[in-house]
């Protein structure tokens, strides 16, 4: 299913918002909020992660298959590489990091990359998301931004449901263009991949912005993908190395909704200038 957009020509609607703040702002806003610099998923967690990616544990593969070895130490060097985390091997325990230089960089790629898309005119985008209480305000900020300039927004295998975790029954539902897992009416974080496949299934865009699983099963199939990842979800980032995932942003995905609102405003700015 597709749902009616305004025409190419009436790009760009949408102006760069005058609060976007500037790249220093930015900055200053994303340690301050704990989106980046020292954030709250702890050292602990993000090497379980990437011991768990390094053998092959599916929950943490987002659908993404890799050519290369990608050992525990490989993964470490580019974590530290891409998001800016310790690149210690010995640094164990306690605090972790991202740089906000690098998430800066990426919003900045992820602009760029979506302003092309837009500019080739009758754009298809799918939306998408795992977190409904964090990075869901971001989704649906770009899907009604993609819509004002020309997109179209797709909603393929709305009501597609199967049994997930515990047994419940789980169905992807969109909120004003924003694919999510609904579970008995409650929007579910998820890292599954199994919801995309069945979208892609059905449809295939042009683009696709989402985070885990939902971003994970779009650049294995082939879809340009742009998407969130926490320094704890190192397949993106595997999978942006080996040239599936366009563009991955790393962050903290689940602070307070209204923090992400500068990030927001700047990629949106960032976008318009580029349209």
């Amino acid at each position: 299913m597709t749902r009616p957009s305004s025409p190419p020509s009436s790009r760009p609607s949408s102006p760069p918002s005058p609060a976007s703040p500037s790249r220093a702002e930015l900055r200053e806003h994303l340690v301050r909020t704990a989106i980046a610099g020292d954030v709250a998923t702890s050292r602990e967690n993000n090497l379980d992660h990437y011991r768990s990616l390094a053998l092959r544990d599916p929950h943490y593969l987002f659908g993404l298959t890799f050519e290369g070895e990608w050992s525990y130490d490989d993964v470490l060097r580019l974590m530290a590489d891409r998001a800016g985390v310790a690149a210690d091997p010995g640094h164990r325990e306690g605090q972790d990091t991202i740089d906000p230089e690098r998430t800066i960089d990426a919003v900045e790629e992820m602009g760029d990359r979506v302003a092309k898309v837009l500019r080739r005119g009758s754009a298809r985008i799918v939306v998408a998301t795992g977190h409904p209480t964090g990075l869901l305000t971001v989704h649906l900020a770009l899907a009604r931004f993609a819509a004002e300039n020309g997109a179209t927004l797709l909603s393929p295998a709305e009501g597609w449901g199967y049994v997930g975790g515990l047994g419940r029954r789980r169905r992807i539902r969109y909120l004003d263009g924003v694919a999510m897992l609904e579970d008995r009416g409650t929007f579910v974080h998820t890292h599954d991949p199994h919801p995309m496949r069945a979208m892609l299934a059905e449809e295939r865009p042009d683009l696709v912005i989402a985070d885990h699983g939902w971003a994970g099963a779009a650049g294995e199939a082939g879809i340009e993908t742009v998407g969130f990842a926490d320094s704890n979800d190192p397949a993106l980032f595997v999978g942006e190395a080996e040239g599936k995932i366009a563009v991955s942003v790393p962050l903290d995905d689940n602070v307070l909704p209204r923090h992400y609102a500068p990030l927001t405003s700047y990629l949106i700015a960032r976008i318009a200038r580029s349209l």
